[in-house]
């Protein structure tokens, strides 16, 4: 049997009803010995609502995406001896926490769920209606008539992912993104040695031990010139970094990399700013990785004098430097806070 592999989404349209009211009933109390009953039609049920929450054991659109259409429940119709027809049941839709929900008409943000358990009606059920026992009065005793239940909201949506992170890893394809977040975090991403390894953004928790509470990393494919403008697979993912707080940029600065480390790393600073002039400002750390040698180590030298930023290197081969870089970006994220 072969198990089905649920895919990272982002981004997911969709369309909510909400459920109708129940109709009133119009009836007259019909019982034994009783020869003049009143009216005794009961009230509609109220509709269902849609209701959108984050969930922190979600990660992806997926699955709503594939769903499209969210229906809730209508409401019952009021019956005889006053009985009132039963609400219709609410549906809630779970959605990963940092999912932005958008108007897809208007395009205007109608909620940015941002918390674990955060929630949204996005569609609210119609109200049932009246039965014919609430329109008696001493001046009409037998009313005849009763109200028939309201329609439920309905409305198309767009939802947008944003992760929700600590820390952004940012750097050209074959950076060392992957291998990092494997090295120090429980996550699983796929290293090799060709670009744009990572498919998909992932996140993933450093474990800080005695340095402090855990920090969550997100990775992101990595960034080539012309991202911003819709080449490689960078453009679709930027958004994940702009809730980061820090943002770690990773420059390869191995013996074997044939681009220089400082055009690299100024290429991937001029991506950021004509992406996000505010995502450029953000707060950062620039790492070099693969110093594994000599030769990369002097490269790491020459590169931090040019660029003017403290000397930091890591090796996630040999976990050289990787204490250090906790401690480094746990006392920025703190000083955030």
């Amino acid at each position: 049997m072969v198990k089905s592999v649920q895919m990272f989404r982002d981004e997911a349209v969709i369309f909510v009803a909400a459920g109708n009211g129940g109709d009133g009933c119009s009836a007259f109390h019909r019982e034994k010995y009783i020869s003049r009953g009143g009216p005794s039609g009961g009230d509609g049920g109220n509709g269902g609502d849609v209701v959108l929450v984050a969930d922190a054991n979600e990660n992806s659109l997926y699955r709503i995406n594939r769903e499209y259409h969210l229906r809730a429940a209508h409401g019952v119709q009021g019956s005889s001896n006053n009985r009132s027809g039963a609400n219709g049941a609410s549906l809630y839709v779970k959605v990963p926490v940092g999912t932005q929900i958008f108007d897809f008409k208007h395009g205007n943000c109608l909620a940015d769920l941002c918390k674990d358990g955060q929630s949204l009606v996005v569609a609210s059920g119609g109200k049932g209606g009246r039965g014919n026992a609430r329109f008696a009065s001493a001046i009409r005793q037998t009313p005849r008539y009763s109200e028939e239940g309201r329609p439920g909201e309905s409305r198309k949506l767009r939802l947008e992912l944003k992760l929700v992170a600590d820390v952004g890893l940012l750097g050209l394809p074959n950076a060392g993104k992957s291998t990092l977040m494997n090295t120090i975090t429980s996550s699983k991403s796929k290293v090799a040695d060709y670009p744009f390894t990572t498919l998909d953004p992932s996140l993933g928790i450093v474990d800080m031990k005695d340095f402090g509470s855990p920090l969550v990393l997100a990775d992101i494919p990595g960034l080539i010139s012309g991202a911003a403008s819709g080449k490689g697979l960078g453009l679709q993912f930027l958004r994940h970094i702009e809730r980061t707080k820090v943002l770690l940029h990773l420059v390869d600065c191995s013996s074997l990399s044939l681009e220089e480390p400082s055009v690299a790393y100024r290429a991937l600073r001029s991506e950021l700013g004509i992406h996000s002039p505010e995502l450029a400002q953000k707060q950062s750390l620039v790492v070099a990785t693969k110093v594994e040698d000599e030769e990369s180590r002097e490269r790491a030298k020459i590169f931090f004098n040019e660029i003017g930023k403290d000397y930091l290197c890591i090796s996630s081969a040999t976990y050289d430097g990787l204490d250090r870089l906790k401690i480094l970006l746990r006392e920025l994220v703190n000083s955030l806070n």
